[in-house]
């Protein structure tokens, strides 16, 4: 009987038309949860004086939506590996969260008061939190090998280009129409949901776990065109994915995966940090250093610019030399930079040292998250990087309100970007102790085999 073996095909596969299409579903969908990161900090300004709330208010304010993305992402991406032997695919899954967090969104742009706004942030962050780890997951199986890397981060790119579609919207429309403009616009993506539906590929993981022998026929043809299929072809995948765990949460911890899986929740932790305290508190920030608000709002169109591309350049780098030294020269860049953002500096190097701050906080989670998406099994592969996320937006959380309670201190400005360089060093840390456990556990290994 022949076998045909689906991760090996996509493996070695040329890119192909349904790669594209998968890309650019992906980082489409990927745009709009960018968009929301920056959302709030654009908003922020206006939204203190209107309401007339104080700088740790809207800090605890700015956190409710990340309390829903680490529910969302911890519950969505585990039920996404699990819910595959009940039929619930994947790309279910992926517009069930878009709807979700579009709906409540455009909902926020309603609000009366902080009370509902935060009510509409929460649930629409359960959306925004489940959709990145199916995403992520259902992009790296796609990926050929040699491109994994590249490909997952170009995909992931579009959460710069949402920030900075962000930021330029609210530099022209919030002048003029107000804040709430911005979370009316979020609603879109329901608009989007029948084309996403109808062009994005079902994972060819489930289907063939699931015996749906002729759709992953049909889409395997369209990676590689000379596939000879029979009645008596059998397809099957790497052995690690040939399963879908019953227990996928504990078997991040199985066969020797613990410490990683602990020390990957860690750098995404300080990853995240860093992206939301920057993300919703560096427009107010560069105002308290003397920037009026249009020059600030130009600060966070250069700092997720910087974020697009350290990912694009950062997965580029990666393909060719090693992801875990590439990961820590940029963490390591955007300290030296935040560091230096606590003097006075020309505004050709300030925007240098923000963009590098973007490519070390946006850039860096990205590619984390690609790291992580290669390290685990397509069977676990959700799992693991939706609760990496959910611990991570524990982060997110403390990122936006560290902010708020150190700029109600009245401490000199520098203070604030000395303190961000931290999340940097210790990433550092994490992501060097996780290459040198993953090169020792190879070494292991082969000698074993000799």
């Amino acid at each position: 009987m022949q076998s045909i073996n689906a991760n090996e095909i996509i493996d070695h596969a040329q890119l192909k038309g349904i790669h594209w299409r998968v890309i650019l579903l992906s980082a489409l969908i990927i745009i709009f949860d960018g968009y929301d990161l920056v959302i709030y900090g654009v908003a922020l300004p206006k939204l203190m004086l209107e309401w007339k709330i104080d700088s740790i208010t809207a800090g605890f304010l700015g956190s409710i939506a990340l309390f829903g993305m680490m529910f969302g992402a911890i519950i969505f991406g585990s039920l996404s590996d699990k819910l595959e032997s009940y039929g619930f695919s994947r790309k279910k899954l992926i517009i069930l969260c878009i709807c979700l967090f579009s709906s409540f969104t455009l909902l926020c742009g309603y609000a009366t008061n902080p009370q509902s706004f935060g009510i509409f942030r929460f649930i629409a962050g359960l959306g925004l939190g489940g959709v990145m780890p199916n995403v992520i997951a259902l992009m790296t199986e796609y990926a050929p090998k040699k491109l994994r890397s590249t490909l997952v981060s170009l995909m992931f790119s579009g959460y710069a280009v949402g920030g900075m579609c962000s930021a330029l919207l609210g530099m022209w429309l919030v002048p003029q129409f107000g804040w709430k403009i911005m979370f009316i616009l979020g609603g879109l993506p329901l608009l989007l949901i029948p084309m996403i539906w109808l062009l994005l590929p079902e994972s060819i993981d489930y289907l063939v776990r699931r015996n749906k022998t002729e759709q992953a026929i049909r889409i395997l043809k369209k990676i590689d065109s000379s596939i000879i299929y029979t009645e008596q072809t059998k397809i099957c995948l790497h052995q690690d994915n040939q399963s879908t765990s019953s227990t996928p949460v504990k078997d991040l911890f199985a066969e020797n995966r613990g410490v990683i899986t602990l020390l990957f929740w860690g750098s995404v932790f300080m990853a995240l940090v860093l992206v939301y305290a920057l993300g919703n508190w560096l427009p107010k920030l560069m105002v308290e250093a003397g920037y009026d608000l249009s020059t600030s709002l130009v600060f966070l169109l250069a700092l997720n610019l910087g974020g697009m591309l350290g990912a694009i350049c950062g997965g580029f780098l990666a393909d060719r030399f090693n992801l875990a030294k590439v990961l820590c020269s940029l963490f390591l860049s955007g300290a030296v930079a935040l560091f230096l953002l606590s003097y006075n500096l020309p505004m050709i190097v300030l925007y240098m040292c923000i963009a590098i701050a973007g490519a070390a906080s946006i850039g860096g989670q990205i590619l984390l998250l690609a790291y992580m998406s290669q390290f685990y099994s397509s069977n676990i592969r959700a799992t693991g990087l939706g609760m990496a996320l959910g611990v991570g937006r524990l982060g997110a959380i403390l990122g936006p309100i560290l902010c708020g309670c150190l700029l109600s201190l009245s401490l000199p400005i520098n203070y604030n970007f000395i303190a961000l360089a931290i999340p940097c060093i210790i990433a550092v840390i994490s992501v060097s102790t996780i290459h040198f456990r993953l090169k020792r556990t190879k070494l292991e290994a082969e000698s074993v085999q000799v």
